[in-house]
């Protein structure tokens, strides 16, 4: 049997905040964190959840360095922005804060200092690269090269950006500093390690023994990093960004980014409950859960409870739900490449629409395994499920209770059999619920509220109160009771997944009562009981709106490999006088049209300032339209050697640029000039 406890800790991974956060970090962590917290809540129990940002470690000093501004400066303008959209996604912290704040630095270093007070750690002193210009030790990312393995010039020290190789800052051929340009030396430095082998007998009886209902992907990680051997991991780095290392030798270090981050779930508390934050970490009748991305498994799963267990007096995790990645339009998100849906820009685009998008990353969540997130599901999801079904029937309940019965709650009446049916249906439909939301599979729980709504449908299609309206009020009154009834059980099912459709519908009907413990009862809207206007929860997307989505991702895309193009090697030296062999002419373009079974081919009539010539050019897939052509001037080479295609003499060649996708472009002259003249 599971054990009991009396209250319940959510954390949530701390994005970083060198960035605004998009939909692969909703889906992946906040929404479903957000609707276990609501769920929690509206059962009555006792909950907190934590989240904040991560605002230390290298990316963030390279950032600051790159746009001539400081790392505060950077952390403070994307806590900003990242705060605010988790807030306008209805993300229900009880607080998110940061771990550049006075309580988290002054948190990090005495739970460092214990650790080492205890001997936790173990000193290793190693040879890393130093720039003696800038008088420091080199991070990986200050570091670029020569790539060993595909000869990319600008490489960094831990990756090759270009063929993806993971690397070494020893790896690069001829290393250099970003920092000062100069070439590195290599200089001994010492350094904290928490050593990891010493926990790995606990972690391997607690994690693959007590945590098999551990969801596949989280358990089978775990189980592939203790089958390999832990190994001792760096807890301080030389660096001048961070929580200061609070040891007088350590002049010049702070402490590893992976090490402080989620020691900012507890200086977070610290900051919300000073006086009782112990209950919530130290307490064995507290339930702590993570929630995080796939990426962050090992530090949840056996790193961050080795430091725990090392400090001595903290709980450790009952559970790490983490959840796969989510992809974009067939893509890999990539907020280097820009390769997202930013939650800023989509609440400036879709304003009023949050639960939209909340319900679709549901309905998509990559709970076991990478998913996809497009445009066009997006709008059909919207569409065929929101507006059809949910929406269509709350509609529909309200509109003919208006008209029936003064937009007041008629009454109940007598139900018959199939009314009993569908109340024991939707019964049965709520405790599915609960054990899916209880074993953190939010994707089938929405599915489960979505079939509730599905029912009301189904009830109100088969009973066909319209009809009877003409003969039976008496059956009509309890047909609208019950559709009613359905309708308020929805403002509580959907209330941990669509909180401001479920708010909004709590308020057109006035519903008072919405805790987890009513919902399955039909008597939650009592008879004479004045309901508000109806009005639309959803409202369809048109086609248009989601074109417009999908030009942006392919324009970005574009853009992207515009940027990543590299221009082919300059030819073999021509010598000046076989340069001046060439006739290159601009001429008008007097007619333009496809040649007949030859999808490539284009034939132009050009005027060339002494007659006409016919031109063939194999550049009829990037222009769809000849006729568009005519009246342009183009240059053209007048003395290529005549050659015959498909049938017809080719008098010179069109010069066109190819492009980074590989597209050929009609070169022009940037003003109208006389047919005829050289191009020198």
């Amino acid at each position: 049997m599971a054990k009991q406890f009396k209250r319940t800790l959510i954390t949530t991974a701390l994005p970083y905040a060198n960035g605004p956060v998009h939909i692969g970090h909703l889906a992946g962590v906040y929404v479903p964190a957000d609707i276990y917290a609501r769920y929690l809540r509206l059962k009555g129990e006792e909950v907190l959840m934590i989240g904040g940002s991560d605002e230390h470690g290298v990316p963030i000093t390279i950032k600051a360095r790159n746009e001539g501004i400081t790392p505060q400066e950077v952390v403070d303008r994307y806590h900003t922005i990242i705060k605010r959209s988790f807030e306008e996604f209805g993300i229900s912290f009880d607080i998110y804060s940061r771990t550049t704040s006075a309580i988290h630095h002054k948190t990090a270093s005495g739970f460092f200092k214990t650790l080492y007070d205890k001997g936790e750690f173990i000193t290793k002193t190693s040879e890393q690269y130093y720039d003696e210009e800038a008088k420091q030790f080199l991070a990986d990312r200050y570091i670029t090269g020569k790539c060993p393995h595909c000869g990319n010039e600008r490489a960094y020290g831990d990756q090759c950006e270009s063929c993806g190789t993971s690397l070494s800052p020893l790896d690069l051929i001829q290393p250099h500093s970003t920092i000062s340009g100069s070439i590195p030396v290599m200089k001994e430095t010492t350094h904290w390690y928490l050593p990891l082998d010493k926990h790995e007998a606990w972690l391997r009886k607690w994690i693959l023994e007590e945590h098999k209902e551990w969801k596949p992907n989280v358990y089978g990680q775990c189980k592939s990093w203790l089958d390999m051997g832990l190994q001792p991991r760096a807890v301080s780095r030389d660096l001048d960004w961070g929580v200061p290392v609070p040891l007088d030798d350590a002049k010049g270090k702070v402490l590893y980014v992976w090490f402080d981050a989620p020691i900012g779930y507890i200086s977070n508390t610290i900051e919300l409950l000073p006086d009782t934050w112990e209950t919530w970490w130290k307490d064995p009748e507290t339930k702590l859960v993570h929630f995080i991305g796939k990426d962050n498994i090992v530090f949840h799963c056996i790193v961050f409870p080795s430091m725990l267990k090392a400090e001595g007096s903290y709980i450790l995790p009952e559970n790490v739900p983490a959840n796969e990645f989510l992809n974009l339009e067939g893509d890999k998100i990539s907020t280097s490449r820009n390769w997202a849906v930013w939650l800023h820009e989509y609440l400036e685009e879709f304003p009023g629409k949050q639960d939209v998008l909340r319900y679709v990353l549901t309905a998509n969540a990559p709970e076991t395994k990478d998913n996809d997130f497009t445009w066009k599901d997006f709008q059909a999801r919207n569409n065929n499920e929101l507006v059809a079904i949910f929406g269509n029937f709350v509609n529909r309940a309200l509109v003919l209770t208006q008209k029936y019965f003064d937009g007041k709650v008629p009454a109940q009446g007598i139900f018959n059999d199939y009314d009993q049916q569908t109340i024991a249906e939707f019964v049965a439909v709520k405790v599915e619920m609960e054990r899916l939301l209880d074993n953190y599979r939010f994707r089938d729980a929405l599915k489960e509220a979505m079939n509730l709504a599905r029912i009301g449908n189904k009830y109100l299609a088969d009973m066909e109160p319209w009809k009877l309206a003409k003969t039976d009020m008496e059956r009509v009154s309890t047909i609208m009771n019950l559709s009613l009834q359905i309708t308020a059980n929805l403002a509580i099912a959907f209330e941990p997944f669509l909180p401001f459709t479920a708010e909004k519908l709590r308020d057109m009907i006035g519903l008072n009562l919405w805790e987890w413990n009513a919902l399955g009862s039909f008597a939650l809207l009592p008879e004479g009981h004045v309901l508000g206007e109806p009005a639309l929860l959803f409202e369809k997307i048109e086609d248009d709106v989601v074109e417009r989505q999908v030009q942006k991702l392919l324009d970005t895309r574009k853009a992207n490999e515009a940027a990543a193009y590299k221009a082919p090697p300059v030819k073999e030296k021509v010598a000046f006088e076989d340069f001046m062999k060439m006739d290159i002419r601009v001429g008008t373009v007097l007619d333009c049209q496809r040649v007949p079974k030859a999808d490539k081919l284009l034939q132009f009539r050009i005027a060339d300032g002494l007659e006409e010539r016919t031109i063939l050019s194999g550049i009829a897939q990037y222009y769809p339209d000849p006729k568009a052509l005519i009246g342009m001037q183009v240059c053209f080479m007048a003395n290529f050697e005549p050659k015959k295609l498909r049938g017809i003499m080719s008098e010179g060649m069109i010069l066109s640029a190819e492009d980074a996708d590989g597209k050929l472009v009609i070169i022009q002259p940037s003003a109208k000039v006389t047919n005829g003249v050289e191009v020198k």
